[in-house]
């Protein structure tokens, strides 16, 4: 599969290989959600990234509220690397949907849980989209 990763091309192409990987018969998802909070700190570098805005609060706050949830799924939220869209972030990743999440606050994750992760419905203010 020859995609190739400019820089608008990234969050399409780990969508593409994920989907693949899950799509394949040997593969068993572990979990029924999987959340990736990008937490990579890029120290002495002119463009900011996800863990240097808040991404370790993002992380905690995701775990506490999942935690907090009796509703039969096995979910976990995780720290991530890049994601390589740290221009937009922080970022959030859910899969196996595959949605992208961007410049999400603390005070967001509640209603991403509730919104996506509940209900099934992306939270569209802070959904990736083409040219954003």
């Amino acid at each position: 599969m020859a995609i190739p990763l400019a820089h608008t091309n990234k969050v399409l192409y780990l969508s593409i290989v994920v989907s693949k990987i899950l799509s394949e018969p040997y593969m068993i998802p572990v979990f029924d959600i999987h959340i990736f909070i990008c937490t990579n700190q890029r120290t002495g570098a002119e463009r900011i990234s996800c863990g240097e805005v808040h991404g370790l609060e993002l992380v905690a706050e995701f775990k506490k509220q999942i935690n907090d949830l009796n509703i039969g799924l096995k979910i976990r939220a995780n720290k991530s690397g890049c994601l390589g869209i740290c221009d937009f972030g922080p970022t959030v990743a859910i899969y196996p949907e595959g949605v992208f999440y961007v410049g999400v606050k603390k005070e967001d994750v509640k209603e991403i849980i509730d919104s996506h992760i509940i209900h099934k419905t992306v939270v569209e203010r802070l959904l990736l989209k083409n040219g954003h």
